[in-house]
């Protein structure tokens, strides 16, 4: 008799400390040799993971979380028009040393 391994998509809905209602996706992996798992295309694609991206592994208590690491360049225009600005000032205020160099 052959078994089948399942994909489990579990949707649940969650409500966190202020009561608001957060969709929660289960999945089961399993885990392959070396502790190697697959995490779900329609994940990776959701979170942008592809070959090569690192993760963080989190160990809380009895549970693991993956988080998706984020750097400067991904927190570009998180601000909106308030980067801008500050971009601007900061292009001006180099723009105004650089000409005071200059005329010394």
């Amino acid at each position: 008799m052959r078994f089948m391994e399942l994909n489990v998509k579990l949707k649940l809905y969650r409500f966190n400390l202020i009561n608001r209602c957060m969709f929660v996706e289960r999945y089961r992996v399993k885990v392959h040799r070396k502790g190697l798992i697959v995490i779900p295309a329609n994940v990776r694609r959701k979170f942008g993971i592809h070959e090569g991206s690192y993760l963080e592994l989190i160990v809380e208590d009895d549970s693991i979380r993956l988080i998706i690491p984020r750097s400067l360049r991904d927190a570009f225009g998180v601000d909106g028009k308030k980067a801008i600005e500050v971009i601007k000032l900061i292009n001006a205020s180099r723009r105004d040393e650089i000409e005071k160099e200059i005329r010394s």
